[in-house]
């Protein structure tokens, strides 16, 4: 047999992304695209910022010596120098070149800092609802995912966090704004965990490292800003990209920063870039670092984000769907009516609607809809959406 079965498992557990997409090119060409409701990708139809666009014209257009060419496997000591000024501005705790490593996105520093501090066999709690891909990270660099469920609101639920950790656990991840649900962690919450993660760190002896996956951390409403995470937990670290906040999520370019009072910083701190390096990114793409360095600050227009996020909640909760109204990012996840979310979303095809079965992400019985696509395409769903609503016997 030629692929693992490894690889052949998680292709059947964690493909239903994929396999929407696929099912949706089959009714694009059946019906024509125009016609068809594609809310299954978070892949952002928002350009990215005029100020983004400027700066990437002046770096086009002033080229140097040698700006094509291999860095330091950290990165350009400039964009690194940015990244960190903007993360002290943010969380007003002291953030420096040394603690910043810039990376092929989000996947690429998870990837980095999960192969740096695994040994086979540890532990990493992951929460579920989770980001699709985050079970796979772990196992590539021979961990173990643990899932926890969420409690009420899908939030992180505390004593079954405490529950699952250890002596085999080495780290938990976060995502907030979370994919696939849109909720935002509030500093209460993040506190807590912190709170919890140094009380085990102390009863077990272990260090337990938390990753936060933040590539949605600008993407917040109802006035909510950053959660600062390392004025929460000494052993944190932040994964994120600019996939979401600058619209590109095209251009692989992201870090990882450690928190600058973490146990072990600087040999953490090689593992990254090292790590980094032998994974086959070697490092982040030179013409995107440049490009972001001077736009730190910019972020795309969040307001359309929570304008589209108040027509679509407003509709489904009419329609009677059981849904979370999200703070952050640019998803729904909706109960299914039916138990079967699968079959559920199929029957959403029938009407031209394209979302995403909520077991990819570790939930059944929910449905990922992502709303960062046209306001054409999301009014045009909002039939198909009332017609399933009208199947299964919800409210009108």
């Amino acid at each position: 047999m030629s692929m693992s079965e490894n690889v052949r498992q998680q292709m059947v557990e964690g493909s239903w992304i994929r396999r929407m997409f696929e099912e949706g090119a089959a009714l694009k060409a059946l019906h024509g695209a125009d016609k068809v409701c594609d809310l299954s990708l978070g892949n952002p139809i928002a350009e990215p910022p005029e100020e983004f666009v400027s700066e990437l014209r002046r770096v086009v257009n002033n080229p140097v010596p040698g700006m094509h060419r291999y860095m330091p496997n950290a990165g350009y000591e400039e964009t690194r120098a940015a990244v960190a000024a903007e993360l002290e501005r943010e969380t007003g705790v002291s953030v420096a070149t040394r603690d910043v490593v810039m990376t092929c996105g989000a996947a690429g520093a998870m990837n980095a800092v999960l192969k740096t501090l695994l040994n086979p066999g540890e532990e990493v709690i992951v929460l579920a609802p989770y980001f699709v891909e985050f079970l796979g990270y772990v196992d590539n660099h021979g961990g173990k995912p643990r899932v926890v469920k969420w409690a009420p609101g899908f939030l992180p639920d505390m004593s079954a966090i405490e529950a699952a950790i250890g002596k085999q656990t080495k780290a938990v991840i976060i995502n907030s704004p979370n994919n696939p649900t849109g909720v935002v962690y509030s500093e209460r919450v993040v506190g807590a965990l912190g709170e919890l993660l140094a009380r085990k760190e102390a009863e077990l002896g272990t260090q337990i490292y938390l990753i936060s996956d933040e590539p949605y951390r600008r993407i917040l409403f109802d006035g909510l800003s950053p959660v600062p995470l390392f004025q929460h937990y000494h052993n944190s670290i932040v994964v994120t990209s600019h996939s979401k906040d600058l619209a590109l999520p095209g251009e692989r370019i992201g870090y990882a920063a450690l928190n600058p009072e973490s146990d072990n910083h600087d040999e953490l701190m090689a593992g990254f870039i090292h790590c980094n390096r032998i994974l086959g990114f070697v490092n982040a793409p030179a013409l995107m670092q440049r490009a972001v360095t001077n736009v730190q600050h910019v972020t795309v227009a969040v307001e359309q984000y929570e304008r589209k996020r108040d027509m679509l909640y407003e509709e489904l909760s009419g329609m009677g769907y059981d849904v979370v109204r999200p703070q952050g990012a640019f998803y729904f996840f909706p109960k299914s009516p039916v138990d079967d979310d699968v079959q559920f979303v199929r029957e959403l095809l029938s009407f031209l609607v394209l979302a995403v079965p909520g077991r990819g992400f570790g939930a059944p019985g929910y449905f990922r809809i992502s709303y960062c696509v046209d306001d054409r395409t999301l009014e045009m769903s909002l039939e198909g959406f009332r017609r399933a609503a009208e199947m299964y016997g919800l409210r009108s």
